[in-house]
């Protein structure tokens, strides 16, 4: 790797090990820098007793995409990650015993909305689902796998794929529509209107303000949901393994105070213990945000448009994890119980900025593979609740998160579930513990929240406004979820293999470390 740019990647994030197995892979000399103690960033997991829960993202689809991506660089991903596909890809309960699974099985799926709802709102969910999926093939390869586009380069990308068709189906994707207003003509029944609502949420918008292409997010889910036997930190770090194995630098507990900056272009990153790194590229792959608001040092602020630190926030959540026993109502591997009141709960967190007072629950149980019995005693368990995200400001008190957790589980039991769990086993993450392990989010999980037509256009793409620092993660194009994180170190990576080299002479010493520093990832 003689000669060959020397590349410093900040989070060890899922986009930031794309980018380092792909730049290691074309023979760059990287280097990761991850301030925790493990790998996946927010794919991460607790300790509940002597097991270990997903706490973090418990929902893997897409899975094409990632075998591409390790296929680019000369790797199974079956024989790295093994997965199993779920014949339920998740049930549906309202208060009162409602119950509706979606199935693997599309045609299976279609008689359970028959029989849960009607003949009627069958068809319309196989009209749904159609335009779902050309919204879909519309926006795969001219938006979510492209670099980032403008209105007009999405407009050209589909004009140069397919011409005139192209064009009809970029129009047909309903950018304007709020998500909650098409599914109203859609559906008849309101409770297929929330559960196709909460699709949104997977990138930490509200329904209610989310644009209709959202709906793409059901098509997504529809070809496939799989399990990562061993949990979801697996996949972190299968990566990790890939770009070691290909001369990649890994190293936890490397906590970046700054992005260090000369003659207008990058230089090298310090560290909080006063460490001094060179480099010629870097990518960050942290929220954009931490860069806006000056949490890697001053001169980093430019590398973003001057809203990035103002702009509106994406959902955080409320957490728990423990050992615990499910008794009543039946469990899949995905379980949500929805609010009895969507529209309040979403006018809670995005309007009034508080916890909501009738809120939906999202249950993982990871023990169950939905093809077994289900386990006796004691399972692991992962639930959450949707938050505002405003840790650095107003906050949470403790006076308003404990009656949420009773609402909460109040709410379970009203489904008919009754969870006993272990007590010492139970643990919690609120929005200020996400505000502290992801600097300058407040807390908020899915970066820049995707409200408006323009939200998707407003995301930063790869390459930054700093020559030599790049971007990935969540937080940029194309957006939040395992499969966009990837892609956005895919692209950045590629972006970087194509931007012309360019040494710096930049002298990075070994000063005392400096107070006040913030650790970024």
């Amino acid at each position: 790797m003689a000669g060959e740019d020397r590349v410093i990647v900040v989070g060890g994030g899922i986009g930031g090990l794309v980018a380092a197995a792909r730049l290691a892979h074309a023979g760059r000399a990287v280097t990761v820098l991850e301030r925790a103690a493990h790998w996946g960033g927010k794919l991460r997991s607790q300790a509940a007793g002597a097991a270990w829960v997903d706490a973090g993202p418990t929902v893997f689809t897409l899975k094409p995409w990632f075998e591409a991506l390790f296929a680019e660089l000369g790797e199974s991903f079956d024989a790295r990650v093994p997965t199993r596909p779920l014949p339920v890809l998740a049930r549906h309960v309202w208060r009162g015993g409602d119950t509706l699974d979606l199935l693997a099985d599309a045609r299976q799926t279609v008689d359970a909305i028959g029989a849960f709802a009607g003949p009627d709102e069958a068809r319309r969910y196989q009209a749904f689902c159609t335009r779902a999926e050309r919204i879909f093939r519309a926006l795969e390869h001219t938006h979510m796998r492209a670099p980032r586009p403008t209105p007009w380069s999405l407009a050209w990308r589909s004009w140069r794929a397919q011409g005139l068709p192209g064009l009809a189906a970029l129009a047909g994707i309903a950018p304007f529509a709020t998500l909650m207003d098409t599914l109203a003509q859609q559906f008849r029944d309101p409770r297929l209107r929330q559960l196709f609502g909460r699709y949104a949420t997977y990138c930490g918008a509200s329904p209610f303000a989310a644009p209709a292409t959202l709906m793409l997010v059901a098509q997504a889910e529809r070809a496939g949901v799989w399990r990562i036997p061993g949990g979801m930190q697996r996949l972190a770090q299968a990566l990790a393994e890939v770009a070691a194995a290909r001369g990649a630098v890994l190293r936890t507990g490397a906590h970046v105070s700054e992005l260090l900056i000369e003659g207008g272009r990058i230089g090298g990153v310090r560290l909080a213990d006063g460490e001094c790194l060179r480099a010629d590229q870097v990518l960050w792959n942290g929220d954009a945000a931490a860069l806006a608001r000056g949490l890697a040092g001053e001169s980093a602020r430019a590398a973003t448009p001057s809203d990035a630190a103002t702009a509106p926030r994406s959902l955080s959540a409320l957490t728990w994890t423990a050992l615990a026993e499910a008794q009543g109502l039946a469990l899949a591997h995905h379980t949500v119980f929805f609010s009895s009141d969507g529209a309040s709960e979403f006018a809670d967190i995005f309007g009034a900025g508080r916890l909501p007072r009738r809120p939906t629950v999202y249950l993982c149980a990871p023990d169950r593979d939905d093809t077994a019995p289900p386990p006796e005693g004691l399972e692991r368990m992962f639930w959450l609740v949707n938050a505002p995200a405003q840790a650095d400001g107003q906050g949470l008190s403790p006076q308003e998160i404990e009656p949420c957790e009773l609402r909460s589980l109040t709410h379970l039991r009203r489904c008919g579930l009754r969870l006993r769990w272990q007590p010492e086993t139970v643990l919690r993450t609120t929005p200020a513990d996400f505000a502290a392990r992801f600097p300058g989010t407040g807390g908020a999980l899915y970066g820049r929240a995707t409200h408006g037509w323009q939200a998707s256009f407003r995301r930063p793409g790869s390459a930054s406004r700093i020559p030599g620092l790049w971007l990935a993660g969540g937080s940029v194009h194309p957006g939040p979820g395992l499969p966009m994180a990837a892609t956005s170190g895919w692209l950045a990576a590629q972006a970087m293999l194509r931007a012309p080299s360019a040494r710096v002479s930049i002298t990075l010493s070994r000063p005392a470390a400096m107070p006040g520093g913030t650790s970024t990832r």
